[in-house]
C-alpha cells in the first residue's frame, strides 16, 4: 500500500479523495453508478410523458421498477420523499404505488407530477466489488412551470448474477429547512 498525496493505492483497490469522493475496490465503476442514475431519471421522465400523453403509464412504471430495482433478488429498502404515514415501500407493488398511485392510500404518484428532467449531483460514490453507494442531491424539473425541486438521496446498488446494477437501497427526502 502506498500513500501519494491524496491518493491511497493497494494492489487491488484505489481511493481518490477529492471534492467528489470515489472509493473503488472492484467490479462496479463510478461510470456504472452514473449510468444507473441516468436510467432511473430517464424512467421517471418516461412515466411522466406516458401520463401526459394518455399512455399506459402504470405498465411502464411496473416495467421500470422491475428493471431498475432488485425486488426479485432480495430485500429492497425504499424510503420515498413524499411518505409520512407509511414511510417505507418494501415490496415492488408499494414502489409502483409510490410512483403512479396504487395500494398505499397516501401515494399520489410522484412520477405523475409530471417531470421533464431529472439530474443527479453526487456528493460521493463508494464502490466495493459488486456493491455501490451514492449520496447527493437530485433535481426534478416540473413540466408545468420549469421549476426545479431539490431532493436529497442515498442509493445502494448491487450487481446481480447477470452483471446488472439493481437498486436495493433508495432513501429520499427534502432538505432540512431550518426556520429559526
Amino acid at each position: 500500500m502506498a500513500i501519494l498525496g491524496s491518493v491511497l493505492t493497494t494492489n487491488s483497490s484505489k481511493i481518490l479523495v477529492s471534492e467528489q469522493t470515489e472509493i473503488q475496490t472492484g467490479d462496479i465503476s463510478r461510470e456504472d453508478v452514473i449510468n444507473a442514475q441516468k436510467a432511473w431519471g430517464d424512467g421517471i421522465v418516461a412515466i411522466s410523458k406516458a401520463y401526459i400523453n394518455g399512455e399506459d403509464y402504470r405498465v411502464l412504471a411496473a416495467e421500470i421498477i422491475e428493471t431498475l430495482y432488485g425486488y426479485d433478488e432480495g430485500t429492497v429498502l425504499f424510503k420515498p420523499t413524499k411518505a409520512a404515514k407509511e414511510e417505507f415501500r418494501l415490496t415492488k407493488e408499494e414502489a409502483i404505488s409510490y410512483f403512479v398511485q396504487g395500494i398505499v392510500p397516501e401515494d399520489h404518484g410522484f412520477a405523475l407530477q409530471p417531470w421533464s428532467k431529472v439530474r443527479f449531483e453526487n456528493a460521493g460514490v463508494v464502490v466495493h466489488y459488486d456493491y455501490a453507494l451514492a449520496m447527493g442531491d437530485y433535481y426534478f424539473t416540473d413540466v408545468r412551470n420549469g421549476q426545479e425541486i431539490k431532493v436529497d438521496f442515498t442509493f445502494g446498488y448491487k450487481k446481480n448474477k447477470d452483471g446488472k446494477l439493481l437498486i436495493d437501497l433508495h432513501y429520499s427526502s427534502f432538505p432540512y429547512n431550518f426556520a429559526g
